[in-house]
């Protein structure tokens, strides 16, 4: 199937009645341009009462959804299943927007990546932190060339997406980012994890080293996942030359400092600090400028899907297309990889 320029509604179909797949069929029964024409799920009362809330057809399978005759769908299955529905909606000409990881495993993303190119379709992966307000607001901030970055992504457990360790289920948003930011995957990693309530890590913490910009300074990365905590938090905080940026996700807001001292007022400070003078009094907030990071509107997972929908129409290659899902697993199986070599005891 090629590029679907008419204006008349796509007909669009969920596979996976859970959690996000619950959310993915609100959206496209709501969006303009978009019909509901089906849900798939094994679990038939659970897709049952999804259709009967947002309408379209209860399948049983995905090969009952193609005779629907779709155009796109949402794969929101867990991960696992991730492959074996994207390659049959792929092989009948339907777009797919596949939640992330893309898959559980490199092997796996590339079979997935195959049969995108294959079938000449779009598929887009569903990083959809890239979507979210706060994480726009920081990807628009100007010359923006990070020397460190820490990010922190824990929460309470939850009980889903356990098929999957906490790398793949929750860092994987923030793997995504990184390789976002830089432009490139980490050529160093170093990690360690602990399993502690499944057969996969529900903690971990990765140092990772990105190749030098055209400055020729590598930047470090410093990566904590945990769904064993007892609050929530999403922070991401960045450091470059000449701005540090602070961000938090669930409060949706931030701060950016600027350096706006001149070059002289710099020198004579350094000279200051040199010489042992007692600089105490001087008031570092003239230094630098803070101001609040400048956050808009808008529901992540429906600017994602609106993305999905345009590169649908005008047949343009998504944000997060395979090769941003396929780098992101890459870099979570290596960490996985460097916390088993650094003995940390996982299945």
């Amino acid at each position: 199937m090629g590029v679907i320029t008419t204006t008349g509604n796509l007909r669009c179909a969920v596979v996976g009645a859970g959690r996000m797949g619950r959310h993915h069929a609100r959206l496209f029964s709501k969006l303009e341009g978009c019909e509901l024409v089906g849900v798939a799920d094994i679990a038939g009362d659970r897709c049952a009462a999804l259709v009967q809330e947002w309408g379209g057809t209860a399948c049983e399978s995905v090969d009952d959804l193609v005779k629907l005759g779709i155009d796109c769908a949402v794969v929101a299955t867990p991960t696992n299943h991730h492959r074996s529905a994207v390659e049959r909606l792929l092989a009948s000409g339907v777009h797919c927007l596949v939640e992330k990881p893309l898959a559980p495993s490199v092997v796996e993303a590339q079979q997935i990546a195959n049969a995108a190119a294959a079938s000449g379709c779009i598929l887009q992966v569903g990083h959809v932190v890239r979507y979210d307000p706060v994480m726009i607001a920081v990807r628009e901030l100007a010359g923006l060339r990070p020397r460190f970055v820490q990010m922190d992504r824990i929460s309470p457990m939850t009980f889903r997406s356990v098929d999957v360790g906490v790398v793949l289920d929750m860092m994987i948003h923030d793997l995504d980012l990184l390789t976002m930011l830089m432009g490139s995957e980490p050529e160093e990693i170093h990690a360690n994890a602990v399993c502690v309530l499944g057969e996969a890590e529900d903690v971990c913490n990765a140092r990772l080293v990105f190749p030098a910009g055209s400055d020729g300074v590598r930047c470090v990365a410093n990566v904590t996942a945990s769904r064993l905590a007892l609050k929530t938090e999403r922070k991401l905080r960045l450091i470059s030359e000449d701005m540090y940026v602070s961000a938090d996700f669930v409060e949706r807001k931030g701060t950016v400092v600027r350096k706006t001292a001149n070059r002289k007022q710099l020198d004579e400070i350094r000279q200051a600090l040199r010489d042992g003078q007692d600089l105490s009094t001087l008031d570092y907030k003239s230094l630098v400028a803070m101001d609040p990071l400048v956050v808009g509107d808008g529901e992540p997972l429906r600017l994602q899907t609106e993305h999905f929908i345009m590169s649908i129409r005008q047949g343009t290659r998504p944000f997060v297309d395979v090769e941003a899902g396929f780098a992101a697993v890459r870099t979570a199986e290596r960490i996985v990889a460097a916390a088993r070599a650094a003995g940390s005891r996982m299945v």
